[in-house]
């Protein structure tokens, strides 16, 4: 009996172990999404079709938790081959779901793909969006969030509730007709966007407005705002009537909190900050201005919604709520350099985010990429280093795998990651990344707009701005004791921005601007991280229902090929 005893012991001990494994490792997140064009929603009262999931605009939140396992049946109802990427999702090990045109072929009309990607050691707020064809500046996008584990401690209090929050430029013309407008750039054109949107909605009080954004919230509560700047172009302020905001957490991070009257949110960020409700009930206004423009003369171009105490009898009044002087980019830099790493706390991880700094690393490699425009053909391209980057039909990651890029893309690092090519050339970009490396890149814009860069597959130290061109010596003036980490950095007009990042994930993973024309036009590229040993703990192996097409189309119908032997050499 004592032997019969032991084993159900062992056999409990081990169901728990299985039970704690699994809590671990994550939940599986099942989900289904039908993505159409829908000509009826309006968000301004102009007949444009507007991409939606399962009849949702902006499409539904993925809520998810750290290392959980996200399953996404994309059914595609488009008339158009179409990709979703996961913005800010490090994809550890996985470029193969990331969702860009270098990374896995698109999923075309009337059929369906299904993306499996994990939240790994990752918490924070994100946001997806279709990643191809311009797609993005007719909706398709919609919130993630990744939820702290119980076992791990949030660095504030609990809020009464979470609102996801998503604001961005929109245009009038539908997305095929903006995107020809592209196609067909010239240098005096002014292509903008005509209003903001919130959560797909148009300005509060405009008569356009078909239905604006209201939070309902009660008097005494504290509640948390997850802000994503899903627009195309404009770098935005954000603020909120009579209400001060402490900023507690930038795409993954938690950075010291501070207390602030408004925020910049440059395309393509995500921050949380916690709003208390403290007024009179009453209602207030919730703005979005654009940076760089004069919104006095361009109202349409003023994002407002709604903050609603739920006792209130009276309605927002009074002039909006003024910001900082939208051309006042002295101002903007000072509140990006206050935003810093809180070094004591963990995040995804018991341990705090200080145990992983840059105080005294060694930098492998440095890339210098500018960002310009210039005529190619005959045709307005936006460039890096004056290579503007051209699509080609087999993603480069597949090429990579299965026959070393032969025919796709040279394999070798030919990319100028240090020098502006003398002439402006249409180029197939990939850079090599070292593997566990550290890199230290430097963005260079040269134009008198702003600009915003993501890199896939990694958060990366804000360690410098700047004016003008970079110069070594710039190094003198960075931040390596707190730089807050984050996957989209803003690039302010005339000016430099740096960061640092590990390259401890293979894979082939994009680098992009993150302003929808730029990127649409050209200015991308890729860094290639590979590690020779075929272990799958350094990279999984592509998933069983990789999609081919390209130099690989005739294969698929047929079995994924098998990789092609890799040479020590690259």
């Amino acid at each position: 009996m004592a032997g019969l005893g032991h084993h159900r012991g062992l056999a409990v001990f081990i169901k728990l172990l299985v039970v704690l494994v699994a809590r671990a490792n994550g939940a599986d997140i099942l989900l289904e999404w039908n993505v159409s064009l829908d000509t009826t929603i309006k968000p301004i009262s102009v007949d444009q079709p507007v991409i939606t999931i399962n009849g949702m605009f902006p499409g539904p939140l993925i809520n998810s938790t750290t290392n959980d396992l996200v399953h996404v049946n994309v059914f595609n109802n488009l008339d158009e081959p179409l990709l979703f990427t996961w913005n800010g999702i490090q994809q550890r090990l996985n470029s193969w779901q990331d969702g860009v045109s270098g990374t896995n072929c698109p999923i075309q009309p009337g059929t369906n793909w299904t993306y499996v990607f994990q939240t790994k050691d990752q918490i924070g707020s994100f946001f997806y969006f279709p990643s191809i064809n311009f797609h993005k500046a007719a909706g398709g996008f919609g919130p993630i969030r990744v939820n702290n584990r119980n076992v791990i401690a949030v660095p504030f209090p609990k809020p009464e509730a979470e609102f996801d929050l998503l604001i961005g430029d929109w245009y009038h013309n539908s997305y095929k007709r903006t995107r020809e407008m592209m196609n067909r750039l010239t240098e005096t054109d002014e292509i903008s966007p005509d209003t903001i949107l919130m959560n797909g909605k148009g300005p509060y009080g405009r008569l356009l407005t078909k239905a604006y954004e209201s939070f309902t919230v009660t008097k005494g509560k504290t509640y948390r705002f997850r802000i994503s700047n899903v627009g195309s172009a404009f770098s935005f302020n954000f603020r909120i009537q009579n209400h001060k905001m402490v900023l507690v957490e930038t795409e993954g991070s938690y950075p010291n909190q501070i207390t602030m009257d408004s925020l910049d949110v440059h395309v393509g960020q995500s921050y949380s900050v916690l709003v208390t409700m403290d007024q009179n009930e009453a209602d207030y206004y919730i703005v979005a201005t654009p940076l760089l423009l004069n919104t006095t003369t361009t109202t349409s171009l003023v994002g407002v919604g709604v903050l609603h105490y739920s006792n209130s009898l009276t309605q927002a009044n009074g002039p909006l709520p003024t910001g900082p002087d939208p051309f006042d980019l002295v101002w903007s830099v000072n509140q990006a350099k206050s935003i810093r790493w809180n070094m004591t706390t963990g995040a995804a991880r018991p341990n705090p985010q200080g145990t992983f700094n840059v105080t005294n690393v060694t930098i492998t490699q440095t890339f210098i990429l500018e960002g310009s425009m210039a005529k190619i053909e005959g045709a307005l391209r936006y460039t890096v280093n004056n290579v503007s980057y051209c699509t080609v039909n087999t993603p480069l990651k597949l090429a990579d795998y299965f026959v070393n890029g032969s025919n796709v893309y040279q394999p070798i690092d030919w990319f100028p990651v240090s020098a502006v090519k003398a002439e402006a050339t249409y180029g197939i970009s990939v850079a090599t990344g070292i593997h566990k490396g550290w890199i230290e890149i430097v963005f260079v814009n040269s134009l008198d707009v702003m600009d915003s860069w993501h890199l896939d597959g990694y958060g990366f130290y804000v360690v410098g701005f700047g004016d003008g061109s970079w110069r070594p010596d710039a190094r003198n003036t960075y931040n390596l004791f707190d730089p807050v980490v984050r996957s989209t950095v803003q690039v302010y007009p005339k000016g430099w921005t740096a960061v640092y990042a590990f390259l401890d994930n293979p894979g082939m993973w994009n680098l992009r601007s993150q302003s929808l024309k730029n990127w649409y036009l050209g200015q991308e590229l890729y860094i290639r991280v590979h590690d020779n040993d075929p272990n799958p703990a350094k990279e999984r192996p592509p998933p069983d229902n990789l999609l081919l097409c390209g130099i690989f189309d005739d294969m698929a119908s047929a079995p994924v090929p098998a990789p092609s032997p890799r040479s020590s050499g690259w």
